[in-house]
């Protein structure tokens, strides 16, 4: 897999929860550690996800923001 984004990061699926028209994904990417993205349902079905399959959270944006309090 090639890919332009910078930010791969590797994890598992824990957890689908479908909806009407969209699924939420999280993928564990370290111990305690989740990202949490919503896909279309064929997409989630073209990519075969299913928990505690192995998949890739990828971030691929042109600014990324930091905040503090």
């Amino acid at each position: 897999m090639k890919l332009s984004a910078r930010n791969v990061l590797k994890g598992r699926v824990v957890a689908i929860t479908p909806g009407a028209v969209n699924v939420e994904v999280v993928i564990e990417i370290a111990p305690g550690v989740q990202v949490v993205s919503i896909i279309t349902k064929s997409s989630a079905e073209s990519l075969g996800l299913a928990v505690g399959k192995e998949a890739y959270a990828v971030v691929k944006a042109s600014s990324v923001m930091v905040a503090v309090d």
